[in-house]
């Protein structure tokens, strides 16, 4: 991750960016490490034990603003960490593309009061190239993102545990938006006995309902006309969940098939811990969830469900 703003190493070996508070400066710029000595630094100087991570791969928005101040609600620290994973894309997707904004990132950071930003470079959090040994992610990660991402979910998870271990975190935020990767969190912690809570915060979504995404900026005006069944898909679905499964496809599949120029990868509605197929009489809880291709961009969206008597829509399930 790169920046065009200049920076100097403090006399505490952190990044020396930081700027003092006060009201003519307005909120305070949050310190900058980019090596593991700096992180360790700047850690340290965070003396209260309960610090909360946001993990991001940059290019900031509204959405991650919404996890940081989440996460500053109830924690005495926050550290963003801002790296875009090499291990996290295949050989058909293109890493040199994705949007670099570490400016704007901080600006974001700035604002909703981060302590730290964790910004290293891929030879930083893998110094010995490509590990050798990855988590993986199991047969969870095999369906859905998984099988249109092959190894995708093992990268995320190998970078995941190494920023809760390098951050320190007592408790890391993640969005619902990416309800399988949030499960493959909740389930690494909880099977590996990480000692980190992991929440989980709704779906932030523009006006007109797209859901919040880094990759919505690849999207032309006609793309993002297209991109909006999606969510209209989601939320016809959620509106007949009380109506049981069938309704919940039928309402969705509706939609979708109205906008030919979204190439749907899938569209399930799967329980929310196996990611199986929810049977026709099914009740209770459940996870409605798309990916499409719209234009050169791929897109996902979901909204847990309750279904049967009393069902709808629900911001997102539980946590554990």
């Amino acid at each position: 991750m790169t920046s065009d703003t200049t920076e100097t190493t403090g006399p505490t070996g952190t990044t020396g960016d930081q700027q003092a508070p006060s009201a003519a400066t307005g909120p305070v710029r949050p310190v900058v490490a980019r090596t593991r000595d700096e992180l360790r630094t700047a850690r340290a100087e965070l003396d209260d034990g309960d610090v909360a991570v946001v993990m991001t791969m940059g290019a900031l928005h509204e959405g991650h603003a919404t996890l940081i101040r989440r996460a500053r609600e109830t924690h005495a620290h926050v550290v963003v960490t801002i790296f875009l994973n090499p291990l996290q894309f295949g050989p058909r997707e293109d890493l040199s593309r994705y949007p670099r904004t570490f400016d704007a990132d901080l600006e974001i950071c700035t604002a909703a009061g981060v302590d730290l930003v964790f910004a290293p470079t891929p030879d930083v959090i893998y110094p010995d190239g490509d590990p050798g040994v990855r988590v993986s992610a199991g047969p969870l990660g095999d369906v859905l993102e998984g099988q249109s991402r092959p190894g995708h979910f093992d990268g995320m998870l190998t970078v995941v545990a190494k920023l809760m271990h390098l951050t320190r975190c007592t408790s890391a935020y993640f969005g619902q938006k990416d309800a399988q990767q949030l499960l493959l969190i909740r389930r690494m912690v909880r099977d590996l006995d990480f000692p980190v809570r992991v929440v989980s915060v709704p779906t932030v979504r523009e006006a007109d309902g797209l859901a919040m995404s880094s990759r919505n900026t690849y999207l032309t005006p006609s793309d993002r006309e297209v991109a909006l069944s999606l969510s209209r898909a989601l939320q016809a679905g959620a509106d007949a969940a009380v109506e049981g499964a069938s309704a919940i496809r039928r309402a969705a599949r509706a939609v979708l098939v109205r906008e030919p120029l979204a190439l749907v990868d899938y569209l399930v509605l799967v329980h929310p811990e196996t990611l199986e197929d929810v049977p026709e009489w099914y009740h209770g809880e459940a996870l409605l969830a798309v990916a499409a291709r719209v234009g050169t961009t791929r897109l996902i969206d979901n909204v847990p469900v309750l279904v049967g008597p009393g069902g709808g829509a629900r911001e997102t399930f539980a946590d554990h």
